[in-house]
């Protein structure tokens, strides 16, 4: 994708003032609330003018305010997925997929495609009032598919459903950005959701780019979350090396080796794991007697001090940065520093499976 985003805007006390460019990819615009995102999206989409600026999208220019250029909505060729699912209630799932195909260019069907990489093949016949809350949202991504945008653009597309029907959506949207061959504009503001679907985050905080680069080098950088906040973790890839007949997987993490409870995915399937700070204990020396699997030679590259007694470690591994949250107090008992050798532990049951998404 080569997305080119330049824009300025004043709001009511608020005022929006960035540049980036989108590699190809899923490209996470996160933040707080109020922090731009969906300001950003609309502005792409169409919906928003902003005062200045310039926005292209594969050599087409969307947007310019020098040369007085606005592209209409329905000329930019853009899907756009809302936080509801927003389907015609009369329609059946086939109705509103077809909906969604009479805006594409002629001589184009993907129906066939669409459906079997978003598993509904099942649903045509249904209603969505018949449909979960997932269920529904991948039908309205699949009528956006089917008009086929050049980007698909989602504004906080889970933000409405449960931690079960995240769980039961996040998988068909790690395909989605593996398989269909599109560009996506994700708005989140959610650190799981992020760490799980994005190849590059940009962090905005209040209107501004605080952060952007690939998702594994931003979740490893401690700044990202502050000491004091529950969010702070790190993104590690790891390939499936075997399934144990005791239940357990075996992954391959630059060469470390870890074990998680067993998981459906075959051998050889390439993994991305959130590992939160609090769940990281470290230690000096390599511990005896421990019922831990996960154990990850290291050395300290930095130590970042919060408010109150925490304290974030940031540990170079062969399985990338790991960070451990500690109390200050730890730090000082351990006698850790910039340069000192240490070993990270892991209990196996702690990697929750919603930080285990598809690499």
């Amino acid at each position: 994708m080569s997305l080119s985003v330049r824009l300025s805007h004043a709001f009511e006390g608020a005022s929006l003032d960035l540049a980036f460019e989108a590699p190809p990819g899923l490209t996470a615009l996160f933040g707080a609330s109020g922090a731009g995102k969906t300001s950003v999206v609309r502005a792409v989409a169409g919906l928003l003018r902003p005062d200045a600026g310039r926005i292209t999208l594969e050599g087409t220019v969307l947007f310019d305010s020098d040369a007085r250029r606005n592209l209409p909505p329905h000329r930019r060729r853009i899907g756009y997925v809302f936080q509801e699912p927003r389907l015609f209630p009369h329609l059946s799932v086939r109705g509103n997929l077809i909906y969604g195909r009479r805006f594409a260019p002629r001589g184009t069907d993907d129906f066939d495609r669409i459906v079997t990489l978003l598993g509904l093949s099942a649903l045509l016949s249904r209603r969505p009032g018949a449909l979960s809350g997932g269920e529904q949202q991948r039908v309205a991504i699949g009528r956006a598919l089917l008009a086929r945008p050049r980007i698909l653009l989602a504004d906080e597309p889970l933000s409405a459903l449960d931690a079960a029907r995240k769980e039961e959506i996040l998988p068909w949207l790690e395909r989605l950005r593996d398989e269909a061959g599109l560009p996506i504009l994700y708005v989140s503001h959610s650190v799981q959701e992020v760490a799980r679907l994005a190849t590059t985050v940009i962090e905005l905080e209040a209107g501004r780019i605080a952060r952007f680069g690939p998702a594994v080098e931003v979740f490893s950088d401690p700044a990202f979350a502050p000491s004091g906040s529950r969010e702070a973790g790190a993104l590690i890839l790891a390939r499936i090396c075997r399934h144990h007949a005791d239940g357990l997987t075996e992954l391959d993490a630059g060469g470390a080796t870890l074990y998680l409870p067993e998981l459906p995915q075959p051998v050889g399937t390439e993994l991305r794991l959130r590992l939160p700070a609090s769940d990281v204990i470290l230690s000096r020396h390599r511990p005896e007697g421990l019922s831990a699997l996960n154990i990850v030679a290291g050395k300290v590259i930095s130590i970042r001090e919060g408010h109150g007694p925490g304290a974030l470690v940031a540990v170079e591994t062969r399985a990338g940065q790991i960070l451990a949250r500690l109390t200050r107090r730890s730090v000082t008992a351990l006698e850790l520093a910039e340069g000192t050798d240490c070993h990270a532990i892991l209990k196996t049951l702690s990697i929750a499976p919603g930080n285990v998404g598809s690499g």
